[in-house]
């Protein structure tokens, strides 16, 4: 029985690794910083003007994300709160109708208030890399990460227009010669240049992925803050019953 559990155990992790990688797609690397006030600010910031029209964060207050990220209720309110009838005692809910989400791409757009515990903070990343037209579907884009994924590309304007080169995967060492660059083993070519440059889209992208890691988990920096205390008394306490059990036992040894 217990060798049936671990060879189960085993073969779920596995799947989940495969699936958080997207097969054999290599991921990049997020640079995240929870104790970036001003970086949860920016991806914050970002989060609300690029995704929150189609995707919610419902476990998720604004009265929350006030006392963490430092701000006052003016600046949420003139910031992050939209909707004036908001009070901050709200979640992060989207005004999009399930039904017209569905019937415009396809499916509804997801929950991301978990997502980067679910996916990673480098899949996310890796994916908001990873965009390139694609006339043959029906948003116009594809990405290399999750093909054929019904979500457009929402910050293009940023990035720009990227377009996968046909010998992609194969050749991904040849990009000097192509006059592209390669991301996680695809060589893509830029049609049209962002308003951002490649250096400010990943600096843009890594704090909106540490905004998405925080939500995941708002009282991370807490847990590991009071677990170092923990462990410190654990230690002193194991000493201080080091000593009693040495005092009792005494006479007896």
């Amino acid at each position: 029985m217990v060798k049936r559990i671990l060879i189960a155990a085993t073969l779920t992790l596995v799947s989940a690794s495969a699936n958080a990688a997207g097969g054999d797609v290599p991921l990049m690397h997020a640079s995240v910083d929870l104790s970036n006030t001003a970086s949860l600010q920016r991806g914050a910031r970002t989060f609300i003007n690029y995704c929150s029209g189609c995707h919610s964060a419902q476990y998720m207050r604004y009265s929350r994300l006030m006392e963490d990220l430092g701000l006052t209720e003016e600046q949420m309110r003139e910031a992050f709160m939209f909707n004036p009838e908001a009070g901050l005692g709200d979640l992060l809910t989207v005004a999009m109708d399930p039904e017209d989400a569905e019937q415009w791409f396809g499916v509804v757009p997801p929950d991301l208030t978990l997502v980067a515990r679910s996916k990673g903070v480098d899949w996310v990343y890796t994916f908001l890399k990873s965009y390139y037209a694609d006339p043959g579907q029906g948003t116009g884009w594809n990405n290399t990460l999750f093909k054929g994924t019904a979500m457009p590309h929402v910050l293009w304007e940023l990035q720009g227009i990227q377009e996968l080169n046909t010998h992609s995967g194969d050749e991904a060492g040849a990009e000097a010669a192509q006059g592209g660059h390669a991301e996680n083993g695809f060589e893509f070519s830029m049609r049209t240049e962002g308003s951002l440059s490649a250096t400010e889209y990943d600096a843009m992208l890594n704090d909106l992925v540490t905004f998405l890691e925080y939500m995941g988990e708002p009282a991370k920096l807490d847990r590991k803050n009071i677990g170092v205390w923990v462990l410190l008394y654990l230690a002193l306490f194991a000493f201080v019953a080091f000593l009693l059990k040495r005092e009792f036992w005494r006479d007896i040894h």
